[in-house]
């Protein structure tokens, strides 16, 4: 459904009186199958957006080539916009015009009759959510209730690829939930193909067959959720000493079955290959030697786990930091239109 090869974006930024041309897409190689939903995983200004602008033909390439539900997103763009939905990161929905009226309008865009696309987005309110509200401006719904409104209108003309771009950005906890059970129905109830770009670890998780993970604007790596777990070594054993002054001797015994061990107040911490086999023999052994434990804990390896060790750092650390470091380049521009629109 989709294959890239090669993309790259290039930016030219200022810096005083010097131009400096920075790469926020680096020769992306990517594969989508039909049917997949992929995880699109990075911090932000990693190029997911950029990627994701130059797949659905709002961006050219700089060099690389793209080919989308079976187009070429040069040559052919006017073809991969008929046949993608794409709901953008800011959304495109109007403060003032009537829901209904919005979806209507995109709808015709593509070509559907206005009875055509009334039917058909009325029934789009029905299973995301919304009914009671086609009358309704969007500036009086929740936050939720407008991103639902805004994957209607990606949805209006029944695409086979849909892109989402950050779709649950900004969402309180339950808003979010709410919204995941509706991306989840995209792929189970009407077999599309769902691209999904997101820097929340959760949530990449909980929908994604596939994830993608890209930083400083080129692919790090793909594969399943669980797949990418298991190359990071081992599970986590966090080991709390009653007395602190053990806490050494808890770290010399679990260092015996543990790599990169550390001591941090009264716990000693490393990672375990196998831990379920290992940890009874490690408390035994601790049992012995009198070292009484306060608390003990294994944890599963996590996404953000995989991003440290493909990239020394953590995608947390890199999603608070408020300034990007000068190789990742300039913020990524935020797309200001669905696809549709030039459809």
């Amino acid at each position: 459904m989709i294959t890239a090869r090669g993309l790259v974006q290039t930016f030219t930024t200022r810096e005083g009186r010097h131009k400096k041309e920075v790469r926020a897409v680096d020769g992306v190689d990517l594969d989508v199958a039909e049917g997949e939903v992929v995880g699109f995983l990075g911090p932000n200004g990693a190029g997911k957006t950029t990627t994701l602008r130059m797949l659905t033909t709002l961006l050219k390439p700089t060099a690389g080539t793209a080919t989308v539900a079976g187009h070429d997103v040069v040559r052919e763009s006017a073809q991969v916009r008929r046949r993608i939905g794409y709901v953008s990161q800011s959304g495109s929905t109007g403060s003032f015009a009537r829901a209904g009226d919005e979806v209507v309008d995109h709808g015709m865009l593509y070509g559907m009759s206005a009875a055509d696309a009334r039917r058909r987005g009325q029934e789009l309110f029905e299973q995301l959510d919304l009914p009671g509200l086609w009358t309704r401006q969007p500036k009086s719904m929740s936050g939720g209730q407008r991103r639902r409104l805004d994957i209607a209108m990606g949805l209006i003309h029944d695409p086979t690829l849909v892109f989402l771009d950050e779709p649950t950005t900004g969402l309180d906890p339950q808003a979010r939930a709410n919204l995941w059970e509706h991306i989840g129905s995209l792929r189970s109830d009407r077999g599309a193909t769902v691209f999904l770009t997101t820097h929340y670890l959760d949530e990449a998780d909980a929908l994604s067959d596939r994830i993608v993970i890209i930083d400083h604007g080129r692919i790090v790596a793909a594969d399943t959720s669980d797949n990418l777990k298991a190359q990071v070594s081992g599970d986590l054993v966090d080991l709390e000493v009653l007395d602190e002054t053990r806490v050494s001797d808890a770290a010399s015994r679990l260092e015996a079955i543990a790599q990169g061990v550390e001591v941090e107040g009264r716990h000693a911490r490393g990672r375990v290959a196998r831990a379920a086999q290992a940890v009874p023999g490690l408390l035994r052994d601790l049992t012995t030697a009198g070292v009484d434990l306060a608390s003990f804990e294994v944890k599963r390896p996590t996404l953000d786990d995989v991003f440290l060790t493909l990239t020394g750092r953590s995608l947390r650390d890199a999603e608070a930091a408020t300034e990007r470091p000068d190789h990742s380049g300039p913020a990524e521009p935020a797309p200001t239109t669905q696809a549709g629109a030039h459809a």
